[in-house]
């Protein structure tokens, strides 16, 4: 719970340009995966495509995606990040690691390798039991996970 009120306080923005959580979450998967349909969307998240399409109206209003043709020939529509898209993802993600930085700044550099270790396998846990996987980069470290 903490955790998530810290995100949570980590996005308030006065000037109103941090992205909302879903379009956050949104963003990374898409940037992560490359161009994703709604039923992509909707099933890596687990949540009704109604939802997703409701979501990502918004990421396309705000210009931060865009609807591509199906990079491997398929009929459906894909969504893909634009040039404007990942430069908010970016702000939010150095906002993001800046404020952990603030919340981790007393720890020492074995506490940061513990914690990090024990969260990926958190993380992991609950995708296993999701059916779920979030997609990391091939470096074999935790990568950026929401």
């Amino acid at each position: 719970m903490l955790v998530a009120r810290h995100q949570v306080m980590a996005r308030r923005d006065p000037a109103g340009g941090r992205l909302e959580k879903s379009a956050y979450l949104l963003l990374t998967r898409i940037d992560a995966d490359g161009a994703m349909s709604i039923g992509q969307l909707a099933e890596a998240f687990g949540l009704d495509a109604s939802t997703v399409n409701r979501q990502t109206a918004a990421l396309l209003r705000a210009g931060l995606a865009e609807r591509v043709a199906d990079p491997d020939g398929g009929m459906a529509r894909k969504l893909r990040i634009t040039g404007e898209g990942k430069d908010r993802l970016a702000v939010d993600r150095t906002a993001h690691q800046e404020g952990l930085g603030r919340v981790l700044a007393a720890w020492t550099p074995q506490e940061i390798e513990q914690f990090e270790d024990v969260l990926a396998r958190f993380n992991r846990s609950i995708e296993a039991l999701e059916g779920r996987e979030w997609p990391r980069p091939e470096s074999g470290g935790a990568g950026e996970a929401p």
